[in-house]
């Protein structure tokens, strides 16, 4: 009797064990539920994370990893917030610096650049050089401000509300799942850093209030800063003092993308990192870094704008970048299937964006006075003749394709604006005749100085000893019709 008993209470205390594995573990799922809300179930990238992060902050794990090394780096646009509406964040707040900001005045060229900026962010058809173009432009544009000014610059074209939906300011355009996994790892005692090639103090003004990074985590492109009375004196023979401000110079310092991202990761944070989180090819070297030869477990995750429906993203071209990212070791996440929402419920996708009307600026056709008076010659054409061949050895430097390109990049950067045309010219010289693809380029509402230096640079680029320089007197209109 009594060894029926001590069985029957034996039973009583497995049923219970088991009824408390049994609510510990929905109790768990109902928790996870909760942190990841806005994570659709069974998103493999989520499940990854999950599982790696459990395995990390156990003690009792052969992976686990101290809290002081559990760093975490972030990019940002694309990563935690969105970059396809229908630009880049810091690119709308440059066109708007140039062609709207009263407190600006553009001069020609950097005019011609933000006028290019805007014109070209719908279809994406800038320079393949844009990354250093847009750097150097912002922090020529942004030169002289204090860092309060340029904040307040910024916040002020944050509160306007996101071109292509509706229900966002440009201040909320964050990924609501992304939020909830930096909330999930600073839960778990992971130390987050951006890692951007956005603006440092764009990113600054940019993630405070929504994300809880200080700001001594967050990294990006950096522009050097002086004190107002420095006048760019050197910094080891300048005091700062009392009555001094810092405001921005017109230097870059680095572009904060790819190999870039590791220096700087290295030189500010000190350890390496063991997750890594990015959605482009200027990631791919931190993830990397973070994966490669690390002594703790690591792991990196590229997300995918491959949301057509409620985002502006390209399943065909996901697809394939799901494949590539798997391919180099990282974990993929699909944002159209593995996201419940992007932006929050309320947030609606129009399909019409008002950029170019937005961003449509009032520095146009000033009177032929002021146009005298800033050096611009009314009613003149500029034609140049550029040569493709090379001084030295008269073979073509470039095929002619590349030539057309490189001479675009150049003629984008310093007009914004222009027309090429092709031709082949030919002369003699001894007994032997020579045929040189030749373009020919049209410049209109610039003036000859900006002229000469964009010609310095086509002379040096395709190793000519001159190129020809036609000044033609125009009168011109642009007409629409009797109609218009």
């Amino acid at each position: 009797m009594k060894k029926l008993i001590a069985l029957g209470l034996v039973l009583v205390l497995l049923l219970g064990l088991c009824s408390c594995i049994k609510a510990s573990a929905e109790g768990e799922d109902t928790e996870t539920e909760e942190i990841f809300a806005d994570w659709n179930d069974g998103a493999p990238a989520l499940g990854a994370l999950i599982e790696y992060v459990e395995a990390v902050t156990d003690q009792s794990s052969p992976d686990y990893i101290p809290p002081a090394d559990r760093i975490a780096v972030f990019d940002m646009d694309g990563t935690l917030c969105a970059e396809l509406c229908p630009s880049y964040l810091e690119y709308y707040l440059l066109a708007w610096r140039i062609l709207k900001d009263p407190n600006y005045t553009p001069d020609a060229e950097m005019l011609a650049f933000g006028r290019m900026l805007r014109d070209h962010a719908l279809d994406k058809s800038f320079p393949d050089n844009m990354d250093m173009l847009h750097a150097t432009h912002a922090a020529k544009a942004y030169a002289g401000m204090t860092l309060k000014e340029f904040a307040d610059f910024v916040t002020g074209c944050l509160i306007r509300k996101v071109d292509g939906f509706e229900g966002m300011t440009y201040a909320t355009a964050f990924y609501t799942p992304m939020i909830e996994v930096v909330d999930y790892l600073q839960d778990n005692d992971f130390k987050v850093f951006v890692c951007s090639g956005s603006d440092r103090f764009i990113c600054r003004t940019f993630i405070e209030g929504m994300l809880d990074i200080p700001y001594e985590n967050i990294i990006g492109m950096d522009i050097g800063v002086e004190a107002t009375g420095q006048h760019g004196e050197d910094g080891l023979n300048y005091v700062f003092n009392a009555g001094d401000d810092i405001i921005r110079t017109d230097k870059l310092l680095v572009k904060n993308l790819k190999m870039n991202k590791v220096e700087q990761i290295v030189q500010e944070i000190g350890r390496k990192p063991v997750l890594s989180f990015g959605n482009s090819s200027g990631d791919v070297s931190m993830h990397l870094y973070t994966i490669s030869d690390n002594p703790y477990r690591s792991a990196a995750f590229m997300l995918v704008a491959d949301d057509d429906a409620r985002d502006y993203g390209n399943p065909e071209k996901g697809e394939k970048l799901k494949a590539q990212w798997a391919d180099a070791g990282f974990h993929a996440i699909s944002m159209r299937d593995d996201f419940r929402t992007i932006y929050g419920d309320k947030v609606v996708k129009t399909g019409t964006f008002n950029w170019l009307n937005d961003l449509a600026d009032t520095r146009d056709a000033a009177p032929a006075a002021e146009e005298a008076e800033a050096g611009t010659e009314a009613g003149v054409q500029y034609v140049m003749y550029l040569g493709t061949n090379h001084k030295d050895t008269n073979k073509p430097v470039f095929t002619q394709a590349e030539a057309q390109e490189k001479a675009k990049e150049i003629l984008v950067r310093h007009f914004g604006g222009y027309t090429i045309q092709e031709a082949n010219g030919g002369w003699v010289d001894g007994d032997t005749l020579y045929q040189e693809y030749t373009l020919v380029i049209y410049l209109n509402d610039t003036t000859l100085e900006a002229v000469h230096a964009a010609a310095d640079e086509l002379v040096e680029t395709f190793h000519q000893s001159s190129v020809l320089i036609q000044t033609v007197p125009v009168q011109a209109e642009f007409y629409s019709g009797a109609a218009a």
